[in-house]
């Protein structure tokens, strides 16, 4: 039988509820998850331990998601990262694709979309879904 190897996903927001709710998503289709509260504490996370996806907040108080989403993308080019928002400004969604996120992903709709979207992102690498 052939090794699956654990998939990694590291999300990233200021709000406690919103991380819970994404862990449970993500925990509960077999993926292992890692949680940040912050951008720094995201950049530092990154630079420790390998992650196959990172799913971002944009609002952060320490640190700007759009700052976040730059230096993960020019140090780690293989990282998918989705951009997570409140927002549903069309023009935020085009500045983190323009930046290197893989996708963008409304608040709003996460509970429905979160776990197809990570599975499509991670259908190459032996991904639980």
């Amino acid at each position: 039988m052939a090794e699956t190897r654990e998939q990694s996903i590291l999300v990233v927001d200021d709000n406690p509820l919103d991380r819970a709710l994404f862990r449970a998503i993500l925990e509960g289709a077999g993926y292992s998850v890692v949680e940040n509260s912050s951008g720094r504490e995201a950049l530092a996370a990154v630079e420790k331990t390998s992650f196959q996806l990172m799913t971002l907040d944009l609002s952060m108080p320490d640190m700007d998601g759009f700052d976040v989403l730059r230096e993960v993308r020019s140090k780690h080019p293989e990282l998918k990262i989705i951009v997570v928002s409140g927002f549903r400004e069309g023009s935020m969604n085009k500045a983190a694709k323009s930046l290197g996120a893989a996708a963008t992903l409304d608040k709003n709709l996460a509970t429905d979309l979160l776990l197809p979207m990570v599975c499509d992102l991670l259908k190459n690498l032996d991904a639980p879904c």
